[in-house]
């Protein structure tokens, strides 16, 4: 049975992330004043903070592992606060070469961070403001085959859309996803409310 006081810092968080959506899309003129209440009532009384995510590939091994498993996402209209990403979590971000694909990555570093080039001929660069390195957990990878920042470079904190929270590769084998300390305690109550598994495995892959 889920707590009062679980519920209480559920439902901040659907306040929050209410507030920072109708930020976002006011910031960008696609609603208007008027258009807040509506807003408010679709995400936090209608809305979800989480949504399910099909992923294909080894680049996450052995945290998400499998041809084809399904993940549990916390959405994140902004990687800043309220809704804000670290170090160590495993994000959802928009494809740096491809807007229309979503990666799963690992965020390695943010804004102000010195990265060193695994060739002696690069000089080290500074992370810019915005900007992050993103990588795969899969170590048995070449940089090509994992696809990640040290192939296309930096990306936007703008380009996380989402922050994973569980991933289910059948009925009988599931696991949370390890993120940073700050983010695993954020997410506590919302992956106490909204997950289950149950749902989850009705969307498996291997069931369509």
């Amino acid at each position: 049975m889920i707590s009062f006081l679980t519920w209480c810092r559920y439902l901040r968080h659907k306040l929050e992330y209410s507030v920072s959506t109708i930020l976002k899309n006011y910031e960008r003129g696609q609603i208007t004043t008027g258009d807040a209440s509506d807003v408010i009532w679709k995400n936090f009384f209608l809305g979800r903070l989480t949504y399910l995510h099909w992923n294909k590939g080894e680049e996450m091994a052995p945290t998400i592992a499998g041809k084809e498993v399904t993940l549990l996402v916390r959405k994140l209209p902004t990687a800043n606060l309220p809704t804000r990403v670290s170090v160590g979590d495993v994000v959802v971000l928009k494809d740096p070469e491809n807007q229309d694909n979503y990666l799963i990555r690992r965020l390695a570093a943010t804004e102000g961070h010195e990265m060193a080039s695994t060739d002696e001929k690069d000089e080290p660069f500074v992370l810019e403001s915005d900007e992050c390195w993103v990588l795969a957990d899969n170590e048995n990878l070449k940089p090509k085959e994992a696809n990640d920042s040290r192939i296309f470079g930096p990306v936007q904190m703008s380009d996380i859309v989402g922050r994973v929270l569980y991933c289910l590769r059948s009925a009988a084998d599931h696991c949370p996803v390890q993120n940073s300390q700050d983010s695993t305690k954020m997410d506590s109550p919302v992956l106490e409310v909204e997950l289950d598994v149950e749902e989850m495995s009705k969307f498996c892959p291997d069931k369509h």
